[in-house]
Formats: C-alpha cells, sequence, structure tokens
C-alpha cells in the first residue's frame, strides 16, 4: 500500500467514528473516574451472569417441553385466563391440530323395571310384583380413576370367574316366570282337580264367534286398516338350509372365519389428551355423587366441595343442571384426570342454563376456583368427546362402566368372563359401543341377580340369558342355548402377552427372508407361566428345530395347539400325558430361532394352521334338547322387561 492509499485509508476511518487511542486498560491514570478506556469487571461479571441465567431457562423450558409434560400449566390454561376471539369462535392452544374431534352422545341409563312374578311358596303359587334393575349405558370412552384399581387382565383367573353356579332347587330368581296380568299386592294360586259331575260350559257361543268373524273382517278390510291374521311366504321366498345359491355359474356362500378390522392408525398409539364431558343432572342430589363415578376421588371431591363453599349455598344439584369436566392425563398412571368442573344451573323463568362456578386443578395438585370456560352451546343430550387416544380397552372400559352404574365387582368380574372366549378383551373400544344389563333388585344383604346381559362392539351383538337347569346348576346361554365359553382360549399366558405378529405371510426377523408365519408371537418376560389353550392329551414334547423347546397338545374334533420358543418345559408334560385347560405346561423363553422372550401359539385343525385369532371354535356347552321351550320362554320374559317402560316413581338416573 502506497502513501496516498494509506492516509486515504486513514481519512475514511476516521469519517467513520474511529479513532487513534492508547489500548484499553484496568487501570485508570487520571483519578477514580474513568474515562473510556478502562475495563469494569463488575459489568463484565454481570454480563456473563445475565447469559448463564438465560440459557438455565431456555433449558428448563425445552426440558419441559421435550418431556411432553404440558402439564405443568394446567391452572393457567384451565382458568382460561385468555380472552375469547371476537368472531366467538374458540381455540384449544394444547391441541397441535386443526382437526376437529368428534363428539358422540353417551346413554347411561339405570331404571327400575316391575313385573308380575309367579314363584312356589311352601307348595303354593304366588303371584306378586318383583322390581328388576336395567342398565343400558354406551361403554365408557375414558378410562378414569374410577377404575384404577382393577384386577389385572389375567386369561386363567377369568376362566376361574366364569364357572357355572349351583344353587338350591326352586331358586325362582334364576329363572324368573313372569305372570301375563298386573297385580297389586299378593296373589295366590291354587289348583284343584275339576269335579266330574261338572260339565264345562262351551267356550263360545254361535253369536259370539259370528260377531268375531264380522269384526275380524271389517278391521281387516275396512279403514281401521288392523292386520288380524298372518299369511305364508311364498316357497321361493324361503331357501333350504344347504342350499348354495349360484349366479352365472358361480357358487355364492357367506364367508367364514373372516375378521373384518378397522384400518390402524397413529393416535392409537399416543399419549392420552384431553376430552370434554357433559352431563345432564335428571333428578335432585348431592354433586359429589355424580362426581365419584366421573372420575374424581374422593379427596378431590372433598376438595371441590371445599372450594365450592364460597361461591354456592349447598353443594347439592338441582334436577336441570349441567356439568362441564375437562379431563387430561395424570403424570402418574395412565388415566383421565379431571382439569376443570363447571356447573350450570337453569334460570328459573327463561330456563337457559347459566354459569354457577368453576373448579380448576393447580399445579400443586388442588382445587381452585376459576373462570368460567368458553361459552358453548350446550346439546340436548349427554355428550363426551371421542379422543382416538383415550379410548381404552374392552376389558378396562366394561370394568369403568360397571363400576359407574353400582354393578359389584363379582358381578363385574363375571361379566367380562363372559365374553372373553369370544371377545379379544384387549383391543380397544369404538364409540358407540354399549352394553346392557338386566339384575334383581338387591336383597337384604345388597345382593344383586344377574339375569341378563348384552354387549354391542360395532355392528355385533353378542347376548347371553341366565338360566337353571334342573339338578341346580345356572350358567349363561345365548340365544342359540350355547354357553360363551370356548373349549380353547386364544392367549394361553399369564397376563394375555403383547401381540408382536400375527399369522401370515411375513419377513422373518432373522433370515430376513418372505416367510408363512404359523401362528402368533406373544412377547412377554421370561419365566412367565404358559397355559393349556384347553383339555387335551400332550403330543410332543422337547427340542423341535427353530421352534426351540416346544409343546404340541391333541384336543378333541381334530384341534392341535402348539407351544414353541419356551425356556423350560413344566414337569410331566411329556408324550401322553393329560392335561387341562388353565394347566401350566411351560415358561416363556427365547429358544431356538427367536429375537427375544415370546410365546409363538399355533391352533391347527385337521392337520392345517390357521389363524389362532380369528379361526372359528366350537363352543363348549350346549343347553339338552329337553330345555329348550323352558329357555326360549325365559328369553321371551326377559326381552318383555327389557323393552318395558321403567316404574315412573323409581327411575334412577346415572349422570
Amino acid at each position: 500500500m502506497n502513501p496516498a492509499q494509506r492516509n486515504r485509508s486513514a481519512a475514511l476511518l476516521k469519517a467513520s467514528g474511529y479513532e487513534d487511542s492508547p489500548a484499553l486498560t484496568v487501570q485508570s491514570t487520571d483519578g477514580e473516574i474513568p474515562h473510556g478506556r478502562e475495563l469494569s469487571f463488575a459489568w463484565l461479571a454481570g454480563t456473563v451472569m445475565t447469559g448463564l441465567t438465560s440459557v438455565m431457562l431456555m433449558g428448563a423450558a425445552l426440558y419441559v417441553s421435550f418431556q411432553g409434560q404440558d402439564t405443568f400449566s394446567t391452572a393457567y390454561e384451565a382458568l382460561q385466563i385468555i380472552t375469547a376471539h371476537l368472531d366467538g369462535t374458540t381455540t384449544d392452544s394444547t391441541v397441535k391440530t386443526d382437526r376437529v374431534r368428534p363428539v358422540a352422545q353417551t346413554r347411561s341409563e339405570l331404571e327400575i323395571v316391575e313385573a308380575s312374578i309367579k314363584e312356589s311358596v311352601d307348595g303354593r303359587d304366588m303371584i306378586r310384583k318383583q322390581p328388576f334393575v336395567r342398565i343400558r349405558a354406551t361403554l365408557a370412552t375414558a378410562a378414569t380413576a374410577l377404575s384404577d384399581d382393577v384386577p389385572a387382565y389375567d386369561p386363567v383367573a377369568i376362566l376361574e370367574a366364569n364357572q357355572p353356579i349351583v344353587t338350591a332347587a326352586g331358586d325362582d330368581l334364576a329363572n324368573p316366570s313372569i305372570y301375563g296380568a298386573e297385580v297389586e299386592g299378593e296373589v295366590s294360586i291354587k289348583l284343584a282337580a275339576m269335579p266330574i259331575s261338572q260339565v264345562p260350559p262351551r267356550a263360545i257361543s254361535d253369536q259370539t264367534a259370528a260377531e268375531f268373524v264380522r269384526l275380524t273382517v271389517e278391521n281387516l278390510f275396512g279403514e281401521a286398516g288392523a292386520e288380524m291374521l298372518a299369511y305364508a311366504p311364498s316357497s321361493g321366498a324361503v331357501r333350504e338350509l344347504g342350499q348354495v345359491d349360484t349366479i352365472g355359474g358361480i357358487a355364492q356362500g357367506i364367508a367364514e372365519n373372516v375378521t373384518a378390522l378397522p384400518k390402524t392408525t397413529s393416535a392409537g398409539d399416543a399419549g392420552l389428551g384431553r376430552a370434554e364431558r357433559i352431563l345432564s343432572i335428571r333428578e335432585t342430589g348431592p354433586l359429589a355423587e355424580t362426581l365419584l363415578k366421573n372420575g374424581f376421588t374422593a379427596p378431590m371431591v372433598e376438595m371441590v366441595a371445599t372450594t365450592l363453599k364460597n361461591v354456592l349455598p349447598s353443594t347439592t344439584m338441582p334436577k336441570g343442571a349441567r356439568l362441564r369436566i375437562l379431563f387430561g392425563p395424570s403424570r402418574n398412571s395412565n388415566s383421565l384426570i379431571p382439569y376443570r368442573m363447571s356447573i350450570y344451573f337453569p334460570d328459573g323463568k327463561t330456563g337457559t342454563l347459566k354459569h354457577a362456578a368453576t373448579a380448576a386443578l393447580t399445579d400443586r395438585g388442588n382445587y381452585v376456583l376459576g373462570l368460567a370456560p368458553t361459552e358453548i352451546v350446550f346439546p340436548t343430550e349427554d355428550t363426551e368427546e371421542i379422543n382416538v387416544a383415550n379410548l381404552p380397552t374392552i376389558y378396562r372400559s366394561i370394568w369403568e362402566t360397571a363400576r359407574k352404574h353400582d354393578v359389584d365387582d363379582a358381578t363385574a368380574q363375571r361379566i367380562v368372563a363372559m365374553f372373553a372366549y369370544d371377545v379379544d378383551l384387549t383391543k380397544k373400544i369404538s364409540a358407540g359401543d354399549s352394553i346392557e344389563i338386566l339384575q334383581t333388585q338387591a336383597n337384604a344383604e345388597g345382593h344383586k341377580e344377574l339375569l341378563y346381559v348384552s354387549l354391542k362392539l360395532g355392528s355385533t351383538v353378542r347376548e347371553l340369558y341366565r338360566f337353571r337347569t334342573r339338578d341346580g346348576t345356572i350358567d349363561f346361554y345365548d340365544p342359540s342355548g350355547e354357553t360363551g365359553k370356548r373349549f380353547l382360549t386364544r392367549r394361553p399366558l399369564k397376563g394375555g402377552g403383547n401381540l408382536r405378529s400375527r399369522f401370515g405371510m411375513r419377513v422373518h426377523p432373522i433370515f430376513k427372508s418372505r416367510r408363512m408365519h404359523t401362528g402368533i408371537d406373544l412377547s412377554a418376560p421370561t419365566g412367565t407361566p404358559i397355559y393349556a389353550s384347553g383339555d387335551g392329551i400332550v403330543e410332543r414334547s422337547g427340542w423341535v428345530s427353530g421352534y426351540g423347546k416346544k409343546v404340541e397338545i391333541k384336543h378333541v374334533n381334530g384341534f392341535e395347539t402348539g407351544y414353541g420358543h419356551m425356556s423350560r418345559i413344566a414337569d410331566g408334560m411329556s408324550p401322553g400325558a393329560r392335561v387341562r385347560q388353565g394347566q401350566i405346561i411351560g415358561y416363556v423363553g427365547s429358544t431356538g430361532n427367536s429375537t427375544g422372550p415370546h410365546l409363538h401359539f399355533e391352533i391347527k385343525v385337521n392337520g392345517r394352521v390357521v389363524d389362532p385369532l380369528s379361526v372359528k371354535l366350537p363352543r363348549d356347552k350346549s343347553l339338552s334338547a329337553q330345555y329348550e321351550q323352558a329357555f326360549q320362554q325365559s328369553i321371551a320374559q326377559i326381552r318383555d322387561l327389557m323393552g318395558r317402560k321403567p316404574s315412573p316413581m323409581t327411575v334412577a338416573s346415572v349422570n
């Protein structure tokens, strides 16, 4: 750089504000007041500390966000300090999607129905009114603290809960005999032989018969148009059993052993989300009773009552009041807990609902008074948001629904057991699934006898009716007279295991080639007991090529089951040994060609492998022909009870 260029650069630097000054120093030569060229250690330390504090705060915020614990700000969001949008729309900042959650109507009815029944007392037939408890409800779409302590799913325990009940002869509650006419009080019936000398009169006179014919014709063809005669369809409308229809030379039939499954979604594997439930108070009663049946624990109810004491004169809810309960995930369990509960009272003059109070959960776990949530238009019926991540298993949902309707645990366990052989209880329910239960009224000890239960899953309805045979044995049968039991269980190990691989073609996890998987793989910890799927004879026991330690059992009717990759085979499982359903035959392991501890379970029918989860299994027990008429009569009577209107003075609705 020549001198001219150097001078020009110096001039430009000076014009931009730079100057030629001495170096920075920590010493001040002209007294205690610095003149701009000295460094301040206090200023430098303050700047560094401010930066470190900011980094720590940002790190804490990121840690909370990455852990997914959005509930640290529960109280702020529950109280809804942020005002609503001017256009009236509502936004939930916790939901990272524009998709609107579906809202389904919920049904929760506990009713008392009365019927005149005939029973035998000291050799005399008595007719009296008998109340029955009828429950009609949609299955719970979210698991709350109400069912936190239910027994863990265990096929063997379920098997034990579904044993027949043996009663003494003359138990009229087993097969209630519904009397056609209504009676007041009690009526005694005595049967006596008709005297031989007494000649019975004609049933009807000729004049009465003619009048009956005239009225029948007039009603059938006249203006009334009432149908009083039946008709037989043409022969072409009835198809003979076993007849195969053909269309274009191709035989048409009904596909069996086919399972229709909904599409899998990633939301099913997501964590629990938030949902809101809207309830109606149908009868005046205490708030605590409703809260206990909707996810509140006793300590929570006590805190809510203490909080509301400052704004409500009483916690007795009037008929027509509405509740809005916001649920969210708990940090300590896989259940939903109530984040916010709002009460709305109907206006005495206009009937419109007005906000009365709101209790919201804070980060410390207590309930405080909160602001009213965003206004909504209340639906006529009770509703609940359907969050796919919140849908419980069928097993948990039945327990949740039963406890909500005061069904005792023994009865709930039996209901679960009756469907365990026909339904995969580990699957999640679908919105709209429902259950119906009929019980006798509680006796002096508070016990109710179960008479009927119906479970609707999707479009399939399964009904089971209580029936007692002459030897005093009580069991539950479907309308065709068969029990709900299967002679083989589909997941024969303690806890049921987790389904890791289904039946069919797959890429082998070890050989990486496409091969047929002849069974299902149920993962479980090493040493988990494996049970015999049904009664049978051990056909093979020992090391079997890639299956490792394996046991094969031969059952009746051409059925065989196999259990592979065991860590150890139970003592006595030698070929020819007889085993019973539920007996331990070995323990989960990872022997043979295996990538981890699991049970390979397969079923063969006449030597061909089938899908253990969808194969049609024969029933274990059927009613004999001698009971057919009595059983059909019992079915008709129970259906009559399920179709009756509830007693107006004894309706008890569950909220």
